[in-house]
This record gives structure tokens, C-alpha cells and sequence, in this order.
């Protein structure tokens, strides 16, 4: 592990998501978001809790940037809570809101931080979800008039946007299996979402491509290899399955027009509805993919289903640790897409070790291993950022699943560096000095 080289221009970062740390739910003329409303519906988060204040980052970003600034990281990655910048996710823009992302990236510049902004993790406005949110297709041009006004005020000062992160958790947690906001258990819903975030996808890359902005553009998805348990026919198809319908089924659309032959005949009458045009529109040139990893597909067609063998262990989530799959992951893709240049905007893990975290600092070396393999192997990936720079609100796991390297006290709001941020710290610039961090 001491002899890991990463190229001496690659990118370090740090990344986070709006709804899990700003808070100021109400604040100044933000709207609801169905996240908001998702947590007020009792049953869905598992502590109860909400994101109304979370890290309190919207009037602590200042620090939050410094701390940013001593781990000497190259960037910061967040996104924009659309409710607050367009409460109804149309019609007036919320001046205010974009003030505060407007301080945000000044704050980051200052520093000399490369800010990387998402537009959309997941947190669409309500009022959006009242009209039928991303089942209605005019959700798809109202996403791409937010995207236009986002990259006409930022895309001189942003490094890159990304138009979603991981729309295979909107579409299938958000409206298969009900995990996610809006919580909607359909699974034919969940395909035509899936078809209307990447058509969003593509009318907000043109709407942004007109504006003539020096931002990069492009997307985020989470993506994992797909393998089979056993040799057997069963677990070989059903790992196929998974892999045409999870990571294929948002590459292909993107990069070749079409969606894969294996996922539409499996979805049958669930299949999306494509208008005329729609694969042409989803088809734009990115100037950069990014990828989040965080564990692989175990394929078992037996029941009770194989468990994987969890060699290194499992995550707090309950995830496998396998890093070896990140660089399985990176050249397939490469083998078997024409891809622009790969950023890996997300890697980390949730670990109930409030400061001491070895076993983070573990991971996340195993996993710059691998992603130094994928590099060799002639796979362009431009840069790396660590989820997450904070503890923060996990979603349905409410706050008691941490994945930050920093510590937060939420009843304090106190930040702490745990070891992981002092190692990533060090390991960075021992990078740039030539050398690995022992």
C-alpha cells in the first residue's frame, strides 16, 4: 500500500449534499422539498428525526470552508437545494437562496477550492411533487429552466455541474420500494422515472451548452460490478440482469442512444414511455462522468440467496467492502464505452467509531489502491472525492449512520477531525510531495 501512485496533477476533494447538512428548512424564503415532507411522515426515518437543522451548514459553511481549507484537499462537491433557490420549482427565483451559494463559492475561492456543484441530489420541491413530481414529464423542463439559471449565474466560478447524482436511487428507492422520498412502492413508476431524470438529464445539458459557460458538465451515477455467486447458469443470468438494468440501463441512454436489450425485455409492460426524439435528446457529449462506489452486486438465484463472502468486513451500512470491484468497475466501463475523462465523486464509509477510525482510513486507502489499478489499466480518472466531509443526516437512516471524517455533535454542532481527515490530510500531500502516505 506505500508504493500507491496517483498522477501528481490529480484532483483531491471532499463532498457533501445539501438537504443532509444546511438546515434553515424555512429560512429565508426557501420552499419544502419532498425530503421535508418525507421525514414529517411517521415511519419513514428510522430515529425520527429530520433534516431541518442537520449540520447547520447554511450559517456554518464559513467554518465548514476552513476545515475544507486544512485538509488541503484541491475541492469541494455539493449541491443546490432547488426549493431554496425556486421554492416552487418554477416561476420567481429566490434571490436570498442563491445568495447563500453565492457566498458559498466565494468562501471556496478565497481558499483557492475548485467548487463542484450538483444540481440535484434528491431533493426535488413539493410543489413539483404535488403536480405528479418526476412521473410528470413537464418536471423534465422545469428541471432544465433550474439547470439554465444555475449555469448562467455559476458557470464562470464553478469548476463543474452535474445535472442529478445518482438518479438510480431516485427512480427505484424514491418510487419502487418507498425507501426514499417521494415513497412510492411502483415498480413500473420507478422505470418511467428513471426515463424522465435522463431526459431531464439531457434538455438541462443543452440548456446549460447554450449559455457558453467554462463549467464541465456532466452526471453522476452510482455503479457497482454485478457478480454471480456460483458458477451456475442462474446466478451468471441473474448477475447479468443486474448489471443491464442498474448500470447499463443509465450508460447506455447517455452514451450509445438506446437502452439495453436484457433490462427492457425484463421491465416488459413496465418498459418506460420514449417519445419521439428522446434518446436523441438523452445522447449529449459530457465533459466528464462521475462515479460514485461504494460496494458491488452479489448475485444468488438460490433461496435463501448466497451471502457475500465480506472477506474485509462489512461497512455500518451493512455494505460489503470490496475495493477490488472499483477497479473491475472502471475498466469494464472503459471497455466497453467511449468515456470522457471519470471523476469518483464519491467513495467512503459509514463507521460507528466516533474518532479513531482505522478502519476508515482502511477503506479508503484500499480503495485509492484499486483506483491507482483502473489508472494503469488505462482508465482516465481525473480525481477523487471522499464522502463525506461531514457527519450528517443519512437519509432514512436518520443520523445514526455516520460517514463524515469529520465528527459532528449535533447538539453542539461542534466539528471534530477524526483520524481519517487527519491521514487524508496526509496522504494528500504526501502525494503531491512524490510519495505515499505509510
Amino acid at each position: 500500500m506505500n508504493d500507491i501512485r496517483l498522477p501528481p496533477d490529480f484532483l483531491w476533494g471532499v463532498a457533501t449534499s445539501a438537504f443532509q447538512i444546511e438546515g434553515a428548512q424555512r429560512e429565508d424564503g426557501k420552499g419544502l422539498s419532498i425530503w421535508d415532507t418525507f421525514c414529517s411522515q411517521p415511519g419513514r426515518i428510522k430515529d425520527g428525526s429530520d433534516g431541518s437543522v442537520a449540520c447547520d451548514h447554511y450559517h456554518r459553511y464559513r467554518e465548514d470552508v476552513d476545515i475544507i481549507d486544512s485538509l488541503g484537499v484541491d475541492a469541494y462537491r455539493f449541491s443546490m437545494a432547488w426549493a431554496r433557490v425556486q421554492p416552487d420549482g418554477r416561476g420567481a427565483w429566490n434571490e436570498a437562496g442563491f445568495g447563500f451559494y453565492d457566498r458559498l463559492i466565494d468562501a471556496l475561492l478565497e481558499k483557492g477550492k475548485q467548487p463542484h456543484l450538483t444540481l440535484y441530489h434528491w431533493d426535488l420541491p413539493q410543489a413539483l411533487q404535488d403536480e405528479g413530481g418526476w412521473l410528470n414529464r413537464d418536471t423534465c423542463q422545469r428541471f432544465a429552466d433550474y439547470a439554465q439559471e444555475a449555469a448562467h449565474r455559476f458557470g464562470t466560478r464553478v469548476a463543474s455541474i452535474a445535472t442529478h447524482n445518482e438518479p438510480w436511487c431516485t427512480a427505484n428507492l424514491g418510487h419502487g420500494t418507498g425507501q426514499f422520498a417521494p415513497g412510492l412502492r411502483d415498480p413500473a413508476a420507478a422505470v418511467q422515472v428513471s426515463h424522465h431524470l435522463l431526459l431531464s438529464h439531457g434538455l438541462a445539458m443543452r440548456a446549460m451548452r447554450a449559455q457558453n459557460q467554462p463549467a464541465a458538465l456532466g452526471i453522476v451515477l452510482n455503479q457497482w460490478t454485478a457478480d454471480p455467486a456460483t458458477d451456475s447458469a442462474a446466478d451468471h443470468a441473474l448477475a447479468a440482469l443486474e448489471y443491464a438494468r442498474s448500470v447499463q440501463w443509465f450508460m447506455d441512454p447517455i452514451f450509445k442512444g438506446r437502452y439495453p436489450e436484457l433490462a427492457l425485455r425484463h421491465h416488459g409492460a413496465h418498459a418506460p414511455r420514449i417519445g419521439a426524439g428522446d434518446l436523441e435528446v438523452i445522447h449529449q457529449p459530457l465533459d466528464f462522468l462521475g462515479v460514485n462506489y461504494y460496494f458491488r452486486a452479489y448475485c444468488s438465484a438460490e433461496q435463501p440467496p448466497r451471502q457475500a463472502p465480506c472477506a474485509l468486513g462489512r461497512t455500518d451500512m451493512g455494505w460489503e467492502i470490496y475495493p477490488q470491484g472499483l477497479s473491475e468497475l472502471l475498466l469494464a466501463l472503459h471497455a466497453e464505452y467511449t468515456l470522457p475523462p471519470i471523476y469518483i465523486t464519491e467513495n467512503g464509509m459509514a463507521s460507528a467509531t466516533p474518532r479513531h477510525d482505522r478502519e476508515r482510513i482502511d477503506y479508503v486507502r484500499a480503495h485509492l489502491a484499486a483506483l491507482a489499478t483502473a489508472i494503469a489499466g488505462g482508465v482516465d480518472v481525473r480525481g477523487y472525492f471522499l464522502w463525506s466531509l461531514l457527519d450528517n443526516f443519512e437519509w432514512d437512516s436518520g443520523y445514526a449512520k455516520r460517514f463524515g471524517i469529520v465528527h459532528v455533535d449535533y447538539a453542539t454542532q461542534q466539528r471534530t477531525l477524526k483520524d481519517s481527515a487527519l491521514w487524508y490530510r496526509d496522504w494528500i500531500a504526501a502525494q503531491r510531495a512524490g510519495r505515499a502516505a505509510a
